[in-house]
C-alpha cells in the first residue's frame, strides 16, 4: 500500500511526536519507507513546508521533485472528480474555492488518480464552512488513515540503539 501525507503529518510531527531533536527516527523512517514505494506527498504540500524557513523546510528541501511528486496526467480526470465532488456538495461556495486553492485538493486527488491512502490529523466534519480531507476521501471513496494508522500498518519501530 502506498501513502499520501497531509502537510499536517509533518507539521505536528515536527512540533509534537517527533521532533527532529528527540526522534530522528520517524524521519529517517519516512525517508526508508520513501526509498520502499510506500510514503509520499505532493508537490504543493511540499510548498507548503518550504514556506515555514524552519528545520521542517530544510528536511523537505532536497526531497523536492522526489518525496513529493508532481500531477501527472493520469491526475487530470481526479481533480475533475474532486472538483465535482465540492462543488455540488452541500459546501458553501467560499469552502468550494478554499479548498480547489489549496494542497488538500491535489492530495485527495492524486490519491485517487493513483490508488492511494490519504494520511491526515484530519478528522470528518459536519459543517458546510469547510471541505476537510476526510470528508473528501469518503466522497470519492479514498481511503484516509492517521499517522498513526499508518505506522502500525507498516510496522514502523522507533526503537533506542542498543547502549
Amino acid at each position: 500500500m502506498a501513502y499520501l501525507l497531509d502537510a499536517n503529518v509533518f507539521i505536528q510531527a515536527k512540533n509534537l511526536h517527533y521532533g527532529f531533536d528527540f526522534c530522528p527516527g520517524f524521519w529517517d523512517w519516512l525517508d526508508q519507507a520513501h526509498a520502499a514505494g510506500t510514503v509520499f506527498s505532493v508537490e504543493r504540500v511540499g510548498d507548503e513546508l518550504l514556506g515555514g524557513a524552519d528545520e521542517l523546510a530544510d528536511w523537505a528541501r532536497p526531497r523536492v521533485g522526489s518525496f513529493f511528486i508532481e500531477p501527472d496526467a493520469a491526475v487530470v480526470p481526479s481533480l475533475q472528480a474532486t472538483s465535482q465532488w465540492a462543488s455540488t456538495g452541500n459546501y458553501e461556495p467560499a469552502a468550494v474555492a478554499t479548498f480547489l486553492q489549496v494542497a488538500d485538493y491535489y492530495l485527495v486527488a492524486q490519491a485517487h488518480a493513483h490508488g492511494y491512502t490519504v494520511v491526515t490529523h484530519e478528522v470528518v466534519a459536519h459543517s458546510t464552512k469547510r471541505i476537510k480531507i476526510p470528508n473528501a476521501c469518503i466522497g470519492l471513496g479514498v481511503r484516509c488513515v492517521t499517522p498513526f494508522e499508518m505506522l502500525r500498518a507498516e510496522g514502523a519501530r522507533f526503537v533506542l540503539a542498543a547502549a
